[in-house]
């Protein structure tokens, strides 16, 4: 018997989660196109900033060790 109730309970259940969540999503307030717009823009330059910004530091930290190991006769 308890394998039948089960499911009859988790389908029941089924049914509440999906009112709920219907309920839930009409309270979201949903950002203008503008806003979207505006932070993704944000984002990606932000994004372009710092991948620029790490390169520059990978290339500097680069150079300076490849000096050290020329300095010291260990370079390739």
């Amino acid at each position: 018997m308890e394998l039948v109730e089960t499911p009859k309970k988790w389908w029941l259940g089924m049914g509440d989660f999906y009112r709920e969540t219907k309920s839930e999503m009409k309270k979201v307030s949903w950002p203008s196109r503008h806003e979207v717009v505006s932070t993704t823009t944000v984002v990606i330059v932000a994004t372009i900033m710092f991948g620029v910004y790490l390169w520059v530091c990978d290339v500097t930290f680069y150079k300076i060790i490849d000096y050290i190991f020329r300095r010291f006769g260990m370079g390739a």
